[in-house]
């Protein structure tokens, strides 16, 4: 049956202009931001590369480039890693699936809390007091003396708080890439004799290569435009120990009314987000996972 073009655009007009509003229109206007001075003056005058220059020649930039390379190496360990092990823990090493589910779904639980009340628990968490919960388990093993985690391990903070909660979403997608594996090829393996380790190195592994490489790529992407969560619980401090590059453009942009200075800083970090990208694909061998699959 022929489809007049007429219904298609009718059907696809109202998402066309949506994405056309919401996604060009604002992605041109940041570019055509970068090259101006405007502040809370709202005057358009353009100063050309003059923004860009300036964070390439400031120290606190590369400072700031080093602290966001921290973070989202550290996180990614988290994100990827953990998100991995829980995955396996609740699919190869669980034979009781509704004990499962119900481990994946407190793990899941964070990201139906809203924001602000995540954060406030690992304020509690974190607490330099003795009411802390760190610290109170410190103070039942003979600590007297409190820490103040936020002061002497601020990125530990935000590395454990972004972690857990970016965990969940890699554990849900290693947990259905690793049940869509045939049991047969599991099973074969330890008829051989194979065991646990060598059953998780050579079929697992392997076979959800796409599904890791994904969430690599993706989180990494994810954690270099995060800033929600630091902003709360540290807000760059102490001393920007804790200033990643989307948050130190948020505060060029909504805290200092730099707006020039701020949608010169999210380009960049487009530049650093498709760098990483390429990284990522390199690491993964992506031309050879390609060729692989159309050699099937």
């Amino acid at each position: 049956m022929e489809v007049k073009t007429s219904s298609i655009m009718g059907f696809l007009g109202p998402f066309l202009l949506l994405v056309l509003a919401f996604y060009f229109v604002p992605v041109i206007l940041t570019v055509i931001l970068s090259y101006t001075s405007m502040d809370y003056k709202l005057s358009w005058d353009f100063v050309g590369f003059s923004n860009f220059e300036h964070f390439l020649t400031q120290s606190l930039t590369y400072k700031i480039l080093l602290t966001t390379l921290i973070y989202v190496a550290l996180t990614l360990i988290f994100n990827v890693g953990i998100a991995f092990l829980l995955a396996l823990m609740t699919t190869y090493f669980t034979t009781h699936e509704n004990t499962a589910m119900f481990f994946r779904a407190i793990w899941l639980l964070p990201r139906l809390t809203p924001v602000v009340v995540y954060c406030l628990l690992w304020m509690w968490i974190f607490e330099p007091t003795q009411y802390g919960l760190f610290n109170t388990i410190l103070s039942l093993f003979g600590k007297s003396s409190s820490i103040d985690w936020f002061s002497a391990y601020p990125m530990g903070v935000i590395v454990f708080a972004n972690g857990f909660i970016g965990a969940s979403f890699g554990m849900v997608t290693f947990s259905s890439a690793i049940k869509s594996i045939s049991r047969d090829y599991i099973w074969s393996a330890q008829v051989d004799g194979a065991g646990d380790w060598q059953i998780v190195r050579r079929i697992i592994v392997p076979m959800i290569k796409w599904e890791v490489m994904y969430i690599f790529i993706w989180q990494t992407l994810s954690l270099l435009n995060s800033y929600v969560y630091i902003l709360i619980l540290t807000d760059g401090g102490p001393l920007h120990e804790t200033e990643v590059w989307s948050l130190y453009s948020y505060h060029k942009a909504f805290k200092y009314m730099e707006f020039g200075n701020g949608a010169a800083l999210s380009l960049l970090l487009v530049i650093i987000g498709i760098v990483f990208t390429f990284i990522g694909w390199k690491i993964f061998g992506f031309r050879r996972m390609m060729g692989q699959e159309v050699s099937r």
